[in-house]
């Protein structure tokens, strides 16, 4: 490994030559303007593969090596994508063919630099830029890493995916308070790193003339970010009142569970009984809050264990859904290179993910997959991806991408509503397809899911553009993060917290 990452350094270090673009005295030309944006093209291609590389060793093998090594080729990246920006304003007024100017959109927006999940724009300063691509690779390995170890249970440590299990699978709110506030107290080790990331991003951001990195994020959807925000709460209120609904008989069932001193009847749902650490989608207490009525016919997570289905077994599943559509199957390389299941012998990144390798049509996933139907579901959304990857990788390097980063999620998404019972049965995982009476258990196991996961999603966002914006200083993250979770998920925190706690 480590003769390999020597090897990688030193081929990067003859690709990453510095750029420059010389421009004939006088005004720039629509040609001028092509060369540059070939030469862009062509110097971002070579820089990409060996950041992709980079970040799929370092999140499938984190040690100190791998993350000085994703932090050199995402800090090169990233230096790449702030001069291009920059150098792309000499070419602005120029009457281009639409398909040079969408390019010049791409890169001025900010586009280029999440198409190519670098999230967080560098500055000029080569030093603030090695620091932050230092500090976002550190804190991606942090959270991989992260344990907890319960001083009364003899050493006995906890990672992500163990606490996980605990709140989906547990009914007894006191253990499940212990997983959620385990887990929780791994963060504010690296809440200043936080803060820094941030400070360190909103200088690159406003070097491209950005008001702040969260402005950057908002520009990439062909609209001002300001009416894209306005945009987002638009919908959310449109589909507020499914949410209501879900959540007020959520609750009255979790009432009836744990009683009313655990649950108020008409108060916030407390976070650690929807069964998932972030009490994102709720889909596993299914069986505490469905009604006597609405069997489901099935238990797809029963059925898949009885089956011994294996992790690669459940990717086979999603790669024959595809295939069904008219897709080519998977390359080869996929299957030799993914990561499909935890390794017992190192450290790595358990949230699931795609990969777009950027060569020779090299897509992975990276999923510590268990055997249920939550990841049955996500091996279907995250196979999306990279379909979604390979039906556009004979595209310039600038139209790699999705028509936007939440379109991609939208792909991976509107692909997993596909987990119906009629296919199921095509799968020949179950004998029938049960009856219509059956239904409402279907919809409502889809809406704990999918129609409770709205409002953090959108909180997410809202948080950070807050932070980023300076609205929420770094001595109020934890109130910022909770008062948001409260007014839009309903849902407070299990026991009381303060500022030296990071549970965002």
């Amino acid at each position: 490994m480590h003769q390999r990452s020597s090897m990688l350094v030193a081929l990067f270090a003859v690709l990453a030559l510095p750029f420059g673009f010389a421009i004939a005295a006088g005004k720039p030309t629509p040609k001028d303007a092509e060369k540059f944006m070939l030469d862009a093209e062509s110097r971002l291609e070579k820089i990409n593969i060996f950041f992709n590389l980079g970040d799929f060793v370092n999140k499938t093998y984190i040690t100190d090596d791998t993350e000085t090594i994703s932090a050199k080729f995402k800090g090169d990246l990233m230096d790449a994508a702030s001069d291009i920006t920059t150098q792309a304003k000499k070419f602005e007024g120029l009457k281009l063919p639409e398909d040079l100017q969408r390019k010049f959109y791409l890169v001025k927006s900010g586009s280029l630099m999440l198409q190519n999940d670098i999230n967080v724009p560098a500055a000029a300063n080569p030093a603030m830029s090695a620091e932050l691509s230092k500090l976002v690779v550190n804190l991606d390995g942090a959270y991989g890493k992260g344990k907890y170890c319960p001083p009364d249970e003899g050493g006995k440590c906890y990672t992500l995916e163990d606490a996980s299990k605990i709140m989906s699978k547990s009914r007894d709110p006191e253990e499940l308070k212990k997983a959620w506030s385990g887990w929780h107290s791994v963060s504010p080790s690296y809440r200043k790193d936080y803060a820094r990331l941030v400070e360190l991003a909103n200088v690159g951001a406003k070097e491209l003339n950005f008001k702040d990195t969260g402005e950057m994020w908002r520009s990439v959807y062909d609209m001002p970010p300001e009416a894209f925000s306005q945009d987002m709460e638009r919908v959310w209120l449109q589909l507020k009142p499914l949410y209501d609904s879900l959540y007020t008989y959520v609750r009255a069932q979790l009432v009836k569970k744990y009683g009313p001193d655990v649950v108020k009847p008409d108060g916030l749902i407390p976070a650690h009984l929807l069964g998932n650490m972030w009490a994102q989608s709720w889909g596993n207490i299914y069986d505490v809050v469905a009604p006597q009525t609405s069997d489901r016919g099935y238990d797809l997570t029963k059925i898949l264990e009885e089956r011994k289905t294996t992790p690669k077994q459940m990717i086979e599943y999603g790669e024959k859904f595809f295939v069904s559509l008219g897709f080519p199957k998977l390359p080869q390389k996929f299957w030799e290179q993914s990561m499909f299941a935890k390794p017992a012998d190192r450290e790595v990144v358990c949230h699931a993910s795609a990969f777009d390798m950027g060569q020779n049509n090299d897509v992975r996933i990276k999923m510590c997959t268990e055997i249920n139907e939550e990841d049955f579901v996500t091996v279907h959304h995250e196979l999306g991806h990279d379909f979604y990857y390979l039906a556009y990788a004979q595209q310039p390097f600038l139209f790699r991408g999705g028509a936007n980063d939440g379109f991609h999620e939208a792909i991976g998404d509107a692909v997993a509503l596909s987990v119906t019972p009629e296919y199921l049965k095509e799968l020949q995982l179950i004998d029938t397809v049960p009856d219509e009476s059956a239904d409402i258990g279907l919809l409502l196991h889809s809406a704990l899911d999918k129609v409770a996961f709205l409002p953090f999603g959108y909180l997410v966002d809202k948080w950070r553009w807050d932070v980023f914006s300076g609205k929420t200083p770094p001595a109020d993250y934890n109130k910022a993060w909770w008062t948001l979770r409260e007014h839009y998920q309903g849902v407070s925190a299990p026991m009381p917290r303060s500022e030296d706690d990071f549970d965002a």
